[in-house]
């Protein structure tokens, strides 16, 4: 799985329907620290340790850099930045039951915006496996030779 480089400064997205999130009650916001362990549990058991990993660290950054997804305080999506690497954007998962409605793009969009508001002129997605979610939200470029990229040989739980 290949990364990909998103470029922030000329950010391209492609339509985040955030209105139809707005009539469905949904909110994107940035987590707050009180919210850690909520988030991150929801995260292990939804989608795994090692992103429930990547999730916790982004509850150490100043600010949070992880968006969630909520509706009447049920937690429905996350994404993270700056999490195993500076300049990475990711993980980002969705509820099974919400997916299809634009709350990953949103996300999505709202992560990268905020790497932008923070300096950062690109943005790397690292070992992509959902290429055509990204391909169809903004403009990516595949980097050459990214693969396997920077988790090759990470621990896996058995």
């Amino acid at each position: 799985m290949a990364d990909l480089l998103v470029k922030l400064y000329d950010l391209t997205v492609l339509d985040t329907n955030i209105d139809n999130l707005n009539k469905l009650e949904i909110q994107i916001r940035r987590g707050l620290v009180p919210e850690k362990l909520l988030v991150t549990g929801w995260v292990s058991k939804t989608f795994g340790s090692a992103w429930a990993s990547e999730c916790e660290v982004s509850f150490a950054q100043q600010p949070v850099s992880c968006f969630i997804a909520t509706r009447y305080n049920k937690l429905l999506g996350f994404s993270c930045y700056n999490t195993t690497f500076k300049g990475f954007f990711g993980p980002i998962g969705v509820d099974p039951e919400f997916r299809s409605i634009g709350i990953g793009r949103v996300l999505l969009v709202a992560c990268l915006n905020a790497m932008a508001n923070q300096g950062y002129a690109y943005a790397i997605i690292g070992g992509v496996g959902a290429k055509n979610f990204f391909s169809q939200s903004i403009t990516t470029f595949e980097i050459p030779n990214s693969s396997p990229g920077i988790y090759d040989g990470m621990l896996k739980q058995e």
